[in-house]
């Protein structure tokens, strides 16, 4: 216990900084950065321009709701205050998995059974909008089927069980396998786990060529992306103006997709997310024989602890080990070797295996996980909170925003009924509060 008032003063003082550095970060040096696809950057916004829709955040949100508003005749333009994919679409752990990170349980409790299967069907037509847009606008991703979500003890494996079961009575989600620990065994190289639930619907992608590749598809439909953008002040009204330093944007509708980099241009939105950092590693090419003894099917995995591991290989045969989430701000010391310390509890036999790249980054988590979607005004439109579940859930996101700014609302109102509170704590509590909860949530896993 005599750690926590010094993680606490940590705490603190990152939550302070988060924004600036931000302001001031260079892209990150990962794996996904070093085997991203050709991407010509776009100009800063540095004029007045008008459009039917801006919208600000190029990360996977932003640029879902902007592809789907001008394949319906919008004119678009969308400001990226960095560089397209600069959080955590272009940094994530690239996995695809069906559902919502708040479980089905919270969807049901608010929403009822009736509502929840309607909002469970949305997430596995997230899925599917992936593989759509892969195969139709040609994005070089490396998207591949196949997720498997394994137990790390056996409570965890009878959870496994019990949803399997309700996926396919209450939701209709058939196909999912309840792996014993033999069957987990001759596809996964570890003993680590008791068993695993595979889906073969969900799956893994390379996530920041997926958001280059929308961007693209996103420039071919005629949306106007402007780069190295921050945006400073939001005008509401009738006709909104949003202020850039050096330019602005006169429009009708304006769609907020800043998650975990709101910051205060809407401290309302600001007050419902908090920035958690979680961090990867990629090793040395393994050979396509070695990686195959790791994970023979090629799917992506997560275990079933609070505080998880999740991992897949590369097209190029690394292991991608992902973990470690913090709500402090602060990377972990020795970043490469704490991942792969993780990595050998699970992986031992890599034990003479290199770790190339390491990095980490924010994504944005509500009070209950589950995203929140909705409207500030009539006209003003914001996504946020897909608390780690966004590589899909912004697809289905940026749909149900162009569906609604065209006349047909009832989907984003659906996700606008579920309930979000303040971070409790406010400004300089919440993040303290958050690191012992943590602290608890860690102490439980290793029971």
């Amino acid at each position: 216990m005599r750690l926590y008032p010094a993680l606490l003063l940590f705490a603190v003082i990152d939550q302070e900084v988060f924004m600036l550095r931000f302001a001031h970060q260079a892209p990150v040096n990962s794996y996904y950065q070093a085997t991203a696809m050709h991407w010509a950057h776009c100009p800063p916004l540095q004029e007045a321009v008008s459009a039917e829709v801006c919208v600000v955040g190029g990360g996977l949100a932003g640029l879902s709701a902007a592809l789907n508003l001008a394949e319906r005749g919008f004119s678009v333009v969308l400001l990226e205050g960095a560089a397209v994919g600069f959080g955590a679409s272009g940094r994530n752990g690239g996995q695809v998995i069906a559902g919502y990170a708040c479980g089905i349980d919270t969807l049901r409790t608010q929403l009822g059974s009736e509502l929840s299967r309607v909002m469970w069907d949305m997430s596995v037509e997230a899925v599917d909008i992936i593989d759509e847009r892969v195969r139709r606008h040609g994005i070089d991703c490396d998207w591949t089927r196949g997720f498997c979500n394994v137990a790390v003890k056996p409570r965890h494996l009878q959870e496994l069980e019990v949803w399997q079961q309700e996926a396919e009575l209450v939701y209709g989600y058939e196909g999912m396998e309840l792996w014993d620990a033999a069957r987990l065994r001759q596809q996964l190289g570890s003993s680590r786990y008791r068993g695993g639930l595979f889906d073969p619907r969900s799956g893994h992608l390379h996530p920041l060529n997926y958001t280059l590749g929308l961007a693209r598809a996103a420039l071919a439909a005629g949306v106007r992306i402007y780069e190295q953008t921050p945006v400073l002040r939001l005008e509401q009204g009738a006709q909104p103006v949003v202020h850039a330093e050096q330019g602005l944007v006169r429009c009708q509708h304006v769609v907020l997709a800043c998650n975990a980099y709101i910051g205060q241009l809407q401290p309302q939105l600001e007050r419902k997310i908090m920035p958690a950092g979680t961090y990867v590693i990629a090793t040395e090419p393994l050979g396509a024989e070695r990686a195959a003894s790791l994970i023979a099917n090629n799917m992506a995995v997560c275990d079933t602890n609070f505080v998880l591991d999740y991992y897949r290989l590369s097209a190029d045969h690394r292991l991608l080990f992902g973990g470690k989430v913090s709500y402090s701000g602060r990377e972990p010391h020795d970043l490469a070797g704490a991942m792969r310390s993780d990595m050998l509890r699970v992986f031992p036999q890599l034990a003479d295996v290199k770790v190339d790249y390491a990095w980490g980054g924010f994504c944005d988590i509500t009070v209950n996980r589950a995203p929140d979607l909705g409207r500030l005004a009539g006209n003003i439109y914001y996504m946020q909170g897909f608390s780690g579940h966004g590589v899909n859930v912004t697809g289905i996101a940026g749909k149900v925003m162009a569906e609604a700014i065209a006349g047909t609302a009832g989907r984003l109102d659906l996700f606008a009924r579920l309930q979000h509170r303040d971070f409790p704590g406010g400004k300089w509590l919440r993040t303290p509060a958050l690191v012992l909860g943590m602290a608890y949530y860690r102490m439980l896993d290793a029971l």
